[in-house]
């Protein structure tokens, strides 16, 4: 019986994955991101953006495929994030 590598990868994709839905989940719900950095979320999208295409160049599906479905509650919290900034600074004018 021989072990295939690729399945350390799908795994480790999985869990990268599906760890930022929790927090999606929870800004969804409650509209919150208040404690949330924006500096991070920052990177953080831009790095899974480079991962996601990094991916594609090597043509390496579990890759592709883990940052592609990180991407997405990436963005969602990054986008609400930035638009609750925005909300409270009209507020104070």
């Amino acid at each position: 019986m021989t072990f295939d590598i690729v399945v350390i990868g799908y795994l480790a994709g999985f869990c990268t994955a599906t760890a930022q839905f929790p927090q999606a989940i929870k800004v969804i719900k409650t509209g919150d991101t208040e404690s949330i950095s924006l500096g991070m979320y920052c990177i953080m999208t831009f790095g899974i953006l480079l991962w996601f295409l990094y991916g594609v160049f090597l043509l390496n599906l579990p890759m592709i495929l883990a940052n592609g479905v990180c991407l997405i509650p990436s963005l969602y919290i990054l986008y609400i994030t930035i638009r609750n900034i925005f909300k409270a600074k009209k507020q104070t004018i």
